[in-house]
C-alpha cells in the first residue's frame, strides 16, 4: 500500500509518476534502473524498501531473534499473549504455521 502512495495510485497521493513507472517496467527494466531514471521526479521512490519472503523450507525459528520472531505473528495478524521467552514465540509459529504457510510438494 505504501508504494502504492507514492507512485500517485492512490487518490490521496501527493504526486503521480504511476505512469512513469509502469512504462518503464514495461519494458523489463531492472528496478534499480526504473530508480535511477525516476529519482529527479520522486527521490522518495527510491527509498522504499521491503522484506525478503521467508523461505520456510530452509527457516530454523529457533536461531532468529524474537523481534524477527514478533514480525512474523504481526505479519499473520496474531499475537502471542504471555509470551516472554523466544521458545514461547518459536511455539506459537509452529503452532500456527499450518494455518499461514502452505508447503510445496
Amino acid at each position: 500500500m505504501l508504494a502504492c502512495f507514492y507512485i500517485g495510485a492512490l487518490p490521496e497521493s501527493a504526486t503521480s509518476i504511476m505512469g512513469d513507472v509502469s512504462k518503464q517496467l514495461s519494458w523489463s527494466m531492472p528496478p534499480e534502473k526504473v530508480c535511477d531514471k525516476l529519482k529527479s521526479k520522486d527521490a522518495q521512490i527510491c527509498e522504499l524498501k521491503y522484506d525478503k519472503p521467508l523461505d520456510w523450507s530452509k527457516i530454523d525459528l529457533k536461531k532468529m531473534r524474537v523481534k524477527e520472531l514478533k514480525n512474523i505473528l504481526n505479519e499473520w495478524g496474531e499475537d502471542c499473549k504471555g509470551c516472554t521467552e523466544k521458545s514461547e514465540f518459536v511455539k506459537r509459529i509452529e503452532e500456527l504455521k499450518p494455518k499461514f504457510v502452505k508447503e510445496e510438494l
